[in-house]
């Protein structure tokens, strides 16, 4: 039988859970009620890897971190969801092809696409510690070409039939975002919530003229005892909101901090707020008393004890992640003064100095897609 709402089973033991387009079209299917297994399905020519084919479409299985799966279980599953789509990709692709929007703005040589959504909150997370994602835009104009997310998106766009555009030069608003979270906080299990994961920086430029995360935020502050979010940033836009952040129960600033060199910022970064903004938006939100915290990823060129020095001033907390990809940023590791940077053992190397200077200063490094403090968040009377 072909699964159409969660909770169906394809074989006895394994059930469709739930289908998400967020980064890439992933499908999780729930193994005995116990685990997670999410497959995600590109087309054929865009799949870089993957377990199972049909004849248009690619089928790999998550492994790592949390997500780890035995490659024997994550083989059968995807060879499962792969007899059921075959009989059906044919008229789905076509219709995809049919229902194809083209109304986009043109803004210069940007591509700005106002969309409306009816889900704004995507499950994410271990069965353990569950939290969603926010995401007022896909794509982003700030465009750090080492962004790992453009991979996620690519391959979608392509099954989309949405023309394949550089990196930084588009973006989708989902311009409804801030009317569905409120209608999401009324209705779903509440838990921390994430602004945004990979795709976008909530305070790009268009949000200037856009205001949608504002207006999410808004909802925040005004919902009857909200869950904690945080909010992750490049960008010193979000200054601008600073009294209405300082009002909003339970949210958190984060900041992307992946050198202390702004220098070697302006080569990998160069329309990101620099370096010295940043660390004063953080100044100014601890004054506030507003909880913060920093990802430094990838590691970059850069006096690492400076580092350590200028984020145990602003922050208790850091996560350090490596580089995850080149993607379209070839030319800029390229460089002879930034080659070294592209190795694994530096990425590596970098990271553990980070963390051993953060110890000594008493800055906590945490490992999870959120610091713990949200992580392990849970509503009043709850018992998990």
């Amino acid at each position: 039988m072909l699964p159409t709402r969660p909770g169906e089973e394809l074989e006895p033991g394994l059930r469709f859970s739930r289908s998400s387009t967020e980064l890439g079209l992933r499908l999780t299917f729930l193994v005995e009620d116990e685990v997670e297994v999410h497959v995600e399905v590109n087309p054929i020519e865009d799949a870089l890897k993957y377990a199972v084919r049909t004849n248009r479409l690619g089928l790999a299985y998550r492994t790592g971190g949390a997500e780890r799966v035995e490659q024997q279980l994550g083989l059968r599953v995807c060879q499962t969801a792969a007899r059921v789509i075959a009989g059906h990709e044919d008229r789905v692709l076509a219709r995809l092809a049919r229902d194809v929007d083209a109304r986009v703005e043109l803004e210069g040589t940007t591509r700005i696409r106002e969309i409306r959504v009816s889900r704004i909150l995507e499950l994410a997370g271990t069965p353990d510690a569950r939290f969603y994602t926010l995401s007022p835009y896909v794509g982003c104009l700030i465009g750090c070409r080492f962004c790992y997310a453009q991979s996620r998106l690519n391959p979608i766009r392509s099954l989309l039939h949405q023309p394949t555009l550089r990196w930084g030069s588009y973006v989708d608003v989902r311009v409804n975002a801030a009317e569905v979270l409120a209608e999401a906080l009324r209705t779903l299990p509440r838990r921390p919530i994430k602004f945004c994961p990979i795709v976008s920086d909530p305070y790009q430029a268009v949000e200037q003229r856009a205001q949608v995360t504002r207006r999410c935020i808004e909802v925040l502050r005004d919902a009857d005892d909200p869950p904690p979010s945080m909010v992750m940033t490049r960008s010193s836009l979000i200054l601008r909101d600073f009294e209405l952040i300082r009002e909003t129960p339970r949210i958190w600033v984060g900041a992307s901090i992946p050198t202390i060199d702004d220098e070697v910022r302006k080569h990998f970064e160069p329309r990101a707020a620099s370096i010295p903004e940043r660390l004063e938006m953080l100044r100014r939100f601890k004054s506030a008393g507003v909880k913060r915290c920093v990802i430094v990823q990838p590691m970059l060129p850069g006096d690492i004890t400076a580092l350590a020095d200028a984020l145990a001033e602003v922050v208790e907390s850091v996560s350090i992640g490596v580089l995850r990809g080149e993607q379209g940023a070839e030319e800029d590791f390229a460089d002879a003064a930034y080659a070294h940077c592209r190795d694994e053992a530096w990425q590596r190397d970098a990271a553990l100095e980070l963390k051993d200077a953060l110890g000594e200063r008493g800055v906590s490094v945490w490992l999870s897609e959120l610091p713990p403090e949200v992580a392990g968040w849970r509503p009043s009377g709850s018992g998990s």
